[in-house]
């Protein structure tokens, strides 16, 4: 009982911002819990275009996809190392990815800022990737260690005995062996990517800037103006398209996500 009524809390605003929209600002306003009289796609395609949605969607897109895979590569080889090999100053190396997750982003946001500055990627979707992949990191690093330790050592030991490298070894046995924990935390790092709005409004600045927002970005500035015009439609459809990947990405994968949550418990 209890969990379907947390599936209705959380399902029920979802549909009804989908539903609203397709309907016209009347009907917003007028009746709101009713279904809408025809689908306005039109209201779709003035968000996507005249508000730019359509842009900053693809900003957005750009910057995940490769914010998503240096993290993925560079935390997966990371926690494949701490997880499987033993040398000197790995508990210092682990601890300090791990000391990276309760570092808040509000105390980093004006040093951030000069040295982003300082690189010349101010202003740029390239500054912003790799600022999103730093900060994914720590909690990818602590969630993969963990799941790499599970994973069996015979597999392991019998390709090194069968003459495979450490590369050959991570990349062609190891990593296919640990997708459902890929896919869980992938799912967590591109929903913490997606949706980021602190680091964007620090480091989107500048000459031009406004045409490389991401969406987070172009969904405030949506809604400022569009609620002074009063088009509820169109802000209801931006919001809408923000979150089409989103649903997408956990329906697809969702049962992935579950299984390496629970094959990636610490033991």
């Amino acid at each position: 009982m209890f969990l379907a009524g947390w599936a209705l809390l959380t399902t029920l605003p979802l549909l009804w911002a989908v539903l609203s929209s397709f309907k016209s600002d009347t009907e917003i306003l007028t009746d709101p819990w009713s279904l809408p009289s025809r689908l306005r796609w039109e209201n779709w395609e003035r968000a996507w275009n005249e508000a730019h949605i359509g842009r900053y969607f693809l900003n957005s897109a750009i910057v995940v996809t490769g914010a998503l895979t240096l993290t993925m590569l560079f935390g997966a080889m990371a926690a494949y190392v701490l997880a499987r090999y033993r040398f000197r100053g790995r508990r210092i190396v682990y601890f300090a990815f791990v000391g990276g997750m309760m570092f808040p982003v509000f105390l980093a946001l004006v040093p951030l800022f000069f040295v982003v500055r300082n690189l010349g990627m101010l202003g740029t979707l390239p500054g912003l990737t790799l600022v999103y992949a730093a900060y994914s990191l720590p909690f990818t690093v602590f969630f993969l260690t963990a799941f790499f330790r599970t994973l069996p050592t015979s597999v392991a030991e019998a390709a090194m005995v069968d003459g495979c490298g450490h590369f050959g070894l991570f990349f062609r046995v190891m990593l296919p062996m640990a997708r459902p924990g890929l896919v869980s935390v992938g799912i967590f790092n591109f929903l913490f990517q997606w949706n980021q709005y602190v680091l964007p409004i620090v480091l989107m600045q500048g000459e031009g800037a406004e045409k490389k927002w991401v969406l987070a970005q172009g969904l405030t500035a949506l809604a400022v103006n569009e609620g002074y015009r009063g088009d509820f439609s169109g802000l209801f459809a931006g919001m809408t398209i923000a979150m089409l990947p989103v649903i997408a990405g956990y329906l697809l994968f969702h049962r992935q996500v579950q299984s390496g949550l629970a094959a990636g418990q610490l033991r």
